[in-house]
Order: structure tokens, then C-alpha cells, then sequence
């Protein structure tokens, strides 16, 4: 089964398969390919908030900025890839995650994938998110 959403993308959802919570299996969508490198919870000064959601919520800020610069909006994600350097923190997180999520971008929920990593380059970042939003033509 697919879902066409208003931004002109898909989601797509296998028949029979039991339906994500807060992401999308896959996404179909044609246009302006848009993508970000990894965006980290800094403000304009360079300088991190203390501990992960406040990083999430300012990577999220971040990456909607750089949409922006596009023509693009958060409903026209169709992949975004979280690294985390602490994924039981994450875990724990969930809930504050989710709100936040919701506050920047909505609820739209594309296809994520998410990563434990070691380290990040920027030794305070705890997160770091890739994006990747198609605009229709």
C-alpha cells in the first residue's frame, strides 16, 4: 500500500506489514533532489547546547533552515539519518524526541535509519542528522 502525501511524495507500506511509529518503511517522490550533510546542534556561534534533545531540537531547527534555503519544507523529507554517540540515552529520550520532532517539523515522518557512532567530528555534538527532501517539479 502506498500513501501519497501532500508534498507529492509516497509512503510506502507493504501489504501486511505492521505500521511504523514515528517514521515510514520507504518513500517515493520526484522533483528537486535536496540534501543536507550531517547537521549538528549548534547555533549560529558554533557553540552546543547541553545534552541530547536540546542538540536534537537545534539540529532539527538547523536542518529546517537549510530546506528553507530550497524552497523546501519539512513535509518534503523523504529520509533523514540520525547519529547518536549514546543510543541508550536516545532510548530514554523518546518521548521528550517525539515532541520536539513534532514542534520543528511536524507530523511528518519519512523514512529514517539511526546509528550508534563512537564520536562525532565535533567533539561536544551528540547527534548529528542527514536529510534529504525531494520538492515536486
Amino acid at each position: 500500500m502506498t500513501e501519497a502525501l501532500h508534498s507529492g511524495a509516497e509512503m510506502l507500506q507493504p501489504a501486511g506489514w505492521p505500521v511504523p511509529r514515528g517514521y515510514a518503511n520507504g518513500m517515493a517522490a520526484s522533483g528537486r533532489l535536496v540534501v543536507t550533510g550531517g547537521v549538528v546542534g549548534w547555533d549560529a556561534q558554533e557553540r552546543f547546547p547541553e545534552g541530547l534533545v536540546a542538540q536534537v531540537h537545534q539540529a532539527l531547527r538547523n536542518i529546517r533552515a537549510i530546506l528553507a534555503e530550497a524552497g523546501a519544507e519539512p513535509h518534503h523529507l523523504v529520509r533523514l539519518t540520525w547519529y547518536v554517540t549514546d543510543m541508550d540515552a536516545y532510548l530514554d529520550a523518546r518521548r521528550d524526541l517525539g515532541g520536539i520532532y513534532r514542534d520543528v517539523f511536524g507530523p511528518h515522518f519519512p523514512a529514517m535509519a539511526l546509528v550508534q557512532v563512537v564520536r562525532l567530528v565535533e567533539p561536544s555534538a551528540l547527534v548529528e542528522i542527514e536529510a534529504t527532501a525531494v520538492v515536486p517539479a
